[in-house]
């Protein structure tokens, strides 16, 4: 993706079968069952979407505002009754679907996605605000092209905002479930929310860096890039080793490259930002190369396209770097390097935060017959 010039995985890319609410949930009136025609409708636009190959973001982020204002209002009507014979039954009968697209053995199913079936409402409403969220993040970096750099941080951010919603205010009301998909679960939304402000502060580190911005501050912008994406990894851990064994690696590799990217970003500019009339900064800059480099030796992502990716976004610049600052202590200063504890540390800044997702809930009573 642009801003981190580092490839993951398409998140929207997540397949459904259609549901008719108003065949499976009986009405008491008319009204009641217009609205769960309307409902219908507008989830068909959605499925229509997401299965065409091709997809106008915009168009799409239109369908799910339309149609999620009416959805967590049925949710709100149903799970009011969440205990009724008759609603667990309809809420079987919509035999609500999804595929996923964090599991590995979704990257290698080859005769279609496999489909979760999960019999709760709040698993449909989940799965579309984690789709309303990749779409925000998909065209946040479609924004990003045009060089829009503040509309795509806030696009970033509205969807880290997504996100955050889900896990704190939805997934948790899901009941456990072994075959439910990982984007049903608390944790994995919280892991793409921090990945959607590290990408969003990574945005916001090229705009300071466009507008002339002190090498010292970019160097703590992307340090605050690095502390976003260590606590998702810290999340993404604990989830793959205790509740999704299932998630595919490509997810880590990604936020594990993108922190590598940016370590090396920050130590590049603690570089450039040394005090050239000091006599020791040849010294300090060999040592903080170093230091750099060898830190991202050990972190290095397993796929083959990342670390050429990797190599050919910052590492051979900075090895050249290093090259050059270590010939000019060789044949022109003859410093004794600094030991590790006297070197500068990075230190981070977090200057960006959610944009919280405010629901709009449909205010329409609806009327059953039980």
């Amino acid at each position: 993706m642009c801003t981190m010039m580092i490839y993951c995985p398409n998140l929207t890319k997540l397949k459904t079968k259609p549901i008719v609410y108003q065949k499976v949930i009986s009405s008491r009136d008319s009204s009641t069952r217009e609205y769960l025609t309307e409902l219908s409708t507008k989830r068909k636009a959605i499925v229509d979407s997401v299965d065409e190959n091709t997809s106008n973001s915009e168009q799409d982020i239109q369908k799910l505002e339309d149609y999620l204002p009416l959805l967590e209002n049925l949710v709100h009507h149903l799970n009011v009754r969440a205990k009724n014979r008759a609603m667990l039954t309809w809420i079987s009968d919509l035999k609500i679907r999804w595929s996923s697209v964090l599991t590995s053995s979704s990257m290698f199913n080859l005769g279609g996605p496999k489909l979760y079936q999960v019999n709760d409402i709040n698993f449909e409403l989940g799965m579309n605000l984690f789709l309303y969220g990749a779409i925000l993040r998909d065209r946040a970096f479609k924004v990003l092209l045009s060089s829009d750099l503040v509309q795509s941080a806030a696009l970033l951010r509205k969807a880290a905002g997504v996100y955050s919603y889900l896990s704190r205010e939805i997934l948790i009301y899901l009941t456990p479930d072994e075959d439910r998909t990982p984007e049903a679960t608390p944790h994995i939304s919280s892991v793409l929310s921090l990945i959607c402000l590290a990408e969003a502060q990574a945005v916001t580190a090229r705009k300071a860096a466009e507008n002339g911005k002190s090498d010292g501050l970019l160097a703590k912008l992307h340090c605050g890039v690095t502390e976003f994406l260590a606590e998702a990894a810290d999340i993404l851990l604990q989830v793959t080793t205790k509740e999704c064994k299932d998630i595919s690696s490509r997810l880590m590799d990604y936020i594990l490259s993108c922190k590598t990217l940016h370590e090396l970003k920050c130590n590049k500019y603690i570089v450039e930002g040394l005090d050239k009339n000091d006599d020791k900064v040849v010294g300090i800059a060999v040592g903080v190369l170093r230091r750099a480099l060898l830190s991202a030796k050990k972190s290095m992502p397993k796929e083959d396209s990342l670390r050429l990716l990797l190599k050919q976004e910052i590492i051979d610049d900075l090895t050249s770097l290093l090259g050059r600052y270590e010939r000019q202590n060789e044949f022109l200063w003859h410093g004794k390097l600094p030991c590790a504890t006297d070197l500068p540390s990075p230190e981070a800044v977090r200057i960006v935060s959610i944009i919280p997702y405010q629901p709009q809930k449909s205010a329409k009573k609806l009327f059953f017959k039980m």
